[in-house]
């Protein structure tokens, strides 16, 4: 019986990389690229694991950095057969380099922008959705649960943009943490930490009342536009807004 040949990555941006431009090399089209994690071999499916430089520097591939991050953006995606896209977009990028971005004729190219700003947009929008909470010791924490993992990417923002604060992100759905330190930021399996319980501080309860009282009061009820709302502010998120978490429960209870 004839086998599907997967080649196999252990999960990380780089090794996959390394993977991917292994094959160019080889000029190998690969029907299938998956994590080792994901992989379940079967009867028609066989792992394939090609011996890979644990030191890739992504750096050195030739490529442009806007090109590199286009990918990055890819692999951080939930995308079905999100490798094989990068596969493909990368065989043309090295021949092509900037180029490939107006080359939309292309799948590899159309698909690979599309989710790379798909991506993109998630992050931007939980840069202004993530709510902090003051918690034990004067630590902020906050929660998200995004169809992509974005959780280093929002890191890397707020690492600026509160650098003078310890801080925990916490991405609910992947059970992943980034935690803070006022320096850098270290991102961990929730099964690799074991966190007290969380208690909110009392001061922070207080302020959390009256942003609700400010939201609800600022609000014209007869200019409500629930759809509108939606199209800035999706649904999925209001569960970890703070003004929105009566209004989420509520609806989900419709």
């Amino acid at each position: 019986m004839k086998t599907n040949q997967i080649y196999l990555y252990d999960g990380s941006f780089t090794s996959l990389l390394d993977l991917t431009s292994k094959l160019i090399e080889m000029k190998i089209k690969p029907l299938n690229i998956c994590s080792e994690h994901n992989f379940t071999p079967t009867l028609t499916d066989e792992g394939i694991k090609l011996e890979l430089n644990h030191s890739f520097n992504p750096q050195n591939l030739k490529v442009t950095n806007n090109i590199l991050k286009t990918i990055y953006y890819v692999y951080l995606s939930e995308a079905e057969y999100k490798e094989l896209i990068i596969y493909y977009f990368l065989l043309n990028a090295l021949k092509y380099q900037n180029k490939i971005f107006s080359m939309r004729n292309l799948k590899c190219v159309d698909k690979t922008l599309k989710i790379a700003k798909y991506v993109s947009n998630e992050n931007h929008k939980l840069k202004g959705f993530l709510r902090f909470k003051e918690i034990n010791n004067h630590i902020l924490y906050g929660e998200i649960n995004p169809t992509n993992n974005i959780l280093e990417l929002l890191s890397n923002h707020f690492k600026n943009r509160l650098k003078n604060e310890f801080w925990i992100i916490k991405d609910i759905g992947r059970d992943m943490y980034s935690i803070y330190d006022k320096k850098k930021y270290y991102i961990i399996s929730g099964t690799n930490i074991n966190l007290k319980e969380i208690n909110i501080d009392d001061k922070e309860l207080k302020i959390e009342k009256l942003w609700i009282s400010f939201f609800k009061t600022i609000g014209i009820t007869s200019r409500k536009n629930k759809r509108c709302q939606m199209n800035f502010m999706p649904k999925k998120y209001w569960k970890y807004i703070i003004e929105m978490e009566d209004v989420y429960e509520k609806s989900s209870n419709e």
